[in-house]
């Protein structure tokens, strides 16, 4: 899908040189994909202190075919 963007020249040539990137298209895309990621991990973050844990919880068991610990 073609997309015509009007990106500011230098914050172009400085995502081209940070990322290491031979092409616009690629740097815009490696920038894309971890603007993306970001904001994904602060979507969890937010999770974390939300979740009720349980003390008790054998994680063990749960692995085992039988349900009792190894």
């Amino acid at each position: 899908m073609a997309t015509n963007l009007a990106i500011e020249p230098e914050l172009l040539e400085r995502a081209l040189a940070v990322s290491g990137e031979r092409t616009k298209k690629a740097a815009v895309t490696v920038a894309l994909e971890e603007f993306i990621a970001r904001r994904e991990q602060r979507r969890l973050l937010a999770f974390f202190g939300e979740l009720d844990w349980d003390p008790d919880y054998d994680y063990k068991a749960e692995r085992s075919r039988d349900g009792t610990t190894p």
